[in-house]
């Protein structure tokens, strides 16, 4: 995929070195992917369409500069996406949370090879609060139902009640939040997805306890 074509289905420009990032990171996905479950075998022939330029678009909410904690980043999807992006900048890091060996093995690999600004954690998700204490973001795609990604996401918003969740959803996602707001108070942002149809992003904010 084109840097141009890129900026068109997402919005955000970026500069030759990042996209050549991007491109090495596909290569090794593609490489990868022969032999590891990086992703659903019918999507990965669709790989910038449905992993990268849907990644980018969430780096595109929220670009400037922070610290992000990428939970069940799996196939770095949008995790390591969002490390090589923040090379448009002098700041920023992803802390990559992956319990899977074999995949946190590719992760560390993509983000050497690409010189991203992040880290990889071979963590339980439960744990990962141990070794990094605060954020001010967290990401998390195709990984779990909003009450469950609330109660990994706990610990940072009590440490830190400005940080805000940047997660990616189906088409059933009304149905989780309305699960959620039995147990949960939270302010909510809805992005419709620019790259699939009946996808959003949910920007969630201000995340504590209601029961």
């Amino acid at each position: 995929m084109s840097a141009s074509l890129l900026a068109d289905l997402t919005g955000l420009r970026v500069s030759r070195e990042t996209h050549q990032k991007l491109v090495h990171f596909v290569d090794l996905f593609q490489k990868w992917s022969k032999t590891m479950n990086l992703v659903a075998n019918s999507t990965r022939d669709q790989v910038w369409h449905r992993h990268v330029a849907d990644s980018v678009q969430l780096f595109k909410l929220s670009p400037e500069p922070k610290h992000w904690i990428d939970l069940g980043s799996g196939g770095g999807f949008p995790g390591v996406i969002t490390a090589i992006l923040l090379g448009e900048f002098t700041d920023g890091w992803v802390d990559l949370v992956e319990s899977n060996h074999k995949k946190a093995g590719f992760l560390r690999t993509a983000l050497m090879e690409t010189g991203a600004r992040g880290k990889v954690h071979p963590l339980r998700i439960d744990d990962a609060y141990k070794t990094l204490p605060r954020c001010d973001a967290i990401s998390a795609r195709a990984l779990a139902d909003l009450d469950l990604l609330f109660s990994y996401s706990e610990p940072w918003a009590l440490e830190n009640p400005t940080m805000k969740l940047f997660l990616h959803k189906g088409r059933d996602y009304l149905a989780e939040v309305e699960k959620a707001r039995g147990r949960w108070a939270f302010d909510l942002v809805i992005h419709p997805s620019v790259i699939e149809r009946d996808s959003v992003i949910l920007e969630v904010g201000g995340l504590a306890r209601s029961d």
